[in-house]
């Protein structure tokens, strides 16, 4: 069991690869462009998730009497937008070419923005922390676009065979990833205790916020609030890491395992009430 659990952040990372891969060979050059071909909705998505939801993180962290622990994973979590697998859970609400270029659009931006939002960190915290554009752009580059471009450059070669050889990946590879992210929730119980009370309260209570702030700028197409909500309140839990882990004294497995907890109890039934609502239309 040991040996399992040694190896789970490495499974993990690739299970995402592999969903990643699996999303650019289901995905073509005009849904990469879907957002820059809509300019209101690209506005109202950059300042949903860059500049509505870091500053109720902030508001969070200000006026509310939590622990520093709990602020610091608050803005950890709302500096780190831009959820790679955004298209896969949204793929049963049929959310279309937006959740794709919302997703690319994210991940680049969160090279100059992730940045930015760290050195307001390092004041916040009276730290001297720099992260670089360059870092950021690496990590990216790895674990998102590379994966990425490899499956949406093999899908022109058989269109409909890599269809369905996406569908199967993401299967196959969201499974896999499911029972990781349980494994590594069972292997870490004993940080639960801290996670409930107010700070817990708090941190689903962000993601509630952040969800509503979404759903309103996601304009009068369902799909598009839908996957803009789901957006907002979904963390790149890559970048979160690489955040976490530039602030001494913040317990990054902790921040994963709260933000893990939190995202289920919001998004979940979310997702189920937009279902509803998509069959009842």
């Amino acid at each position: 069991m040991e040996m399992v659990l040694a190896q789970l952040p490495a499974l993990l990372k690739l299970c995402v690869s592999v969903l990643i891969f699996a999303i650019g060979l289901g995905s073509s050059l005009g849904d990469l462009t879907y957002l820059w071909r809509r300019p209101a909705l690209l506005l109202r998505s950059v300042l949903a998730m860059y500049v509505l939801v870091p500053l109720a993180a902030f508001a969070f962290a200000r006026f509310l009497p939590l622990a520093p622990g709990v602020k610091a994973a608050l803005l950890v979590l709302a500096a780190s937008a831009g959820a790679p697998l955004l298209p896969r859970k949204l793929s049963k609400l049929g959310g279309g070419a937006y959740p794709f270029s919302l997703v690319v659009l994210s991940s680049l931006l969160a090279i100059v923005l992730v940045p930015a939002w760290v050195e307001l960190l390092a004041r916040y915290f009276d730290r001297d922390i720099e992260l670089t554009s360059r870092t950021v752009a690496i990590v990216i580059g790895q674990a998102f676009l590379a994966p990425l471009v490899a499956g949406m450059a093999l899908r022109p070669l058989n269109p409909a065979f890599f269809e369905r050889t996406s569908d199967l990946l993401m299967k196959g590879a969201g499974m896999v990833l499911a029972l990781g992210g349980l494994l590594l929730l069972v292997a870490n119980w004993k940080l639960l205790p801290q996670l409930q009370g107010p700070g817990m309260l708090a941190l689903v209570s962000f993601m509630v916020v952040a969800l509503a702030i979404g759903h309103t700028l996601g304009g009068p197409t369902e799909d598009d609030r839908t996957a803009l909500a789901i957006a907002c309140a979904t963390r790149h839990v890559g970048l979160a890491v690489l955040v976490a882990a530039t602030f001494p004294g913040i317990r990054t497995i902790a921040v994963v395992v709260a933000y893990s907890i939190a995202s289920l109890l919001v998004s979940l039934p979310y997702l189920a009430w937009r279902r509803r609502m998509s069959a009842a239309g």
